[in-house]
């Protein structure tokens, strides 16, 4: 395979001659399974799982490869498999808190340019939920683009697209419908060669859909809509990068059951200018917006030039956040806890 195809550059080049270590070839990380990795590399597709020393180092499942990621790899020729030895350095990543009660970053997708946030305009768009995407991505160092799909199944289309370009200042919101041929040339201006776009959104918004449409076969099994809400059943069960014709790649992922946050101070902010910039209007510079005299952003809600159900998710983001900030600060000091006691377990072992 040709590397500079899918995204090979001199940055990531010299990332891998500093490892200095013999027979390390790069490759591009195609699909994660339980530990298991598929490697696109220059001689081919290989079957790779991570070194003891990169296992043993890691501190968390972001030290672990994800799709998306360029890693050095340490192939073991005629066998189609080999040894991931390093992630290389990442120049974006869309994270979130992994699921359950853990604090742990979960990271979706790796080295992206572009993130698809894919939200369908039937009864299921939710701006919440968008503002929450918006947030993440922001953060990721990727840029965002809104793709509302099922335009063809639409009522009042015109009137739900203006309410979501009312909380994505500056983002593209484009209407599309694979089945209807709507608004899908739009898509072009950032399906290039060697550029990554990654496909995010709740289940059954339409993401296999497109997917199979941009592939131009139905790699992703796409079962119908359930008549009685509208939603297409879960079909994608695992995150995976494809190649499409025209040279763009695309990562594709699993509907999102739940969206937590993860370290998204400066998305907050970028998400939530309006709210931001009528904060800098109080009368007093710690104004909490909730009950204190001369407080611009109150003052906009009771005039009707913010909604009051955005300036409740801006609350709840922040108070998510500094939650999360806590129970980072406890995981930090017992993984460095857990980190020396390793060391010395395997200096004591050296020892006897």
């Amino acid at each position: 395979m040709d590397l500079n195809k899918i995204g090979f550059n001199e940055n990531i080049n010299n990332a891998l001659e500093k490892l200095n270590k013999e027979g390390l070839i790069a490759g591009r990380v195609a699909l994660e399974h339980k530990r298991l990795y598929r490697v696109y590399t220059e001689i081919g597709e290989l079957l790779c799982e991570v070194s003891g020393k990169l296992s043993f180092d890691a501190v968390g499942r972001d030290d672990y490869p994800a799709v998306g990621d360029w890693v050095a790899v340490l192939p073991r020729n005629g066998e189609g498999k080999g040894t991931i030895i390093s992630v290389l350095p990442r120049k974006s990543k869309f994270s979130r808190k992994a699921a359950g009660m853990t604090t742990e970053e979960q990271i979706v997708a790796a080295n992206v340019d572009t993130i698809f946030l894919v939200n369908s305009l039937n009864e299921d768009l939710n701006l919440r939920r968008i503002e929450r995407y918006l947030t993440l991505t922001w953060e990721s160092g990727a840029n965002p683009v809104i793709l509302l799909t099922k335009s063809e199944l639409a009522e009042n289309a015109a009137d739900k697209i203006a309410s979501v370009e009312s909380i994505a200042f500056g983002v593209p919101v484009i209407a599309i419908s694979v089945h209807g041929k709507q608004g899908l040339e739009s898509l072009n201006d950032y399906l290039l060669p060697q550029k990554t776009i990654a496909l995010l959104g709740s289940s059954g918004v339409g993401k296999s859909t497109l997917t199979n449409y941009l592939l131009g076969y139905e790699k992703q099994l796409v079962q119908n809509i359930r008549e009685d809400d509208d939603k297409g059943r879960h079909t994608t069960t695992y995150r995976e990068m494809v190649v499409l014709p025209n040279g763009c790649v695309l990562i594709d992922t699993p509907g999102m059951r739940e969206l937590q946050l993860w370290n998204s101070d400066s998305g907050l902010s970028e998400s939530f200018t309006d709210v931001e910039q009528l904060a800098t209007k109080c009368r007093f510079r710690d104004c909490s917006h909730i009950g204190e005299a001369g407080c611009a952003v109150k003052q906009a809600v009771e005039e009707g030039r913010l909604e009051e159900a955005r300036l409740n998710s801006y609350f709840k983001m922040n108070r998510e956040l500094a939650y999360l900030e806590r129970r980072q600060s406890k995981k930090a000091q017992a993984d460095e806890k857990k980190k020396w006691k390793s060391i010395h377990k395997a200096i004591k072992a050296k020892r006897k």
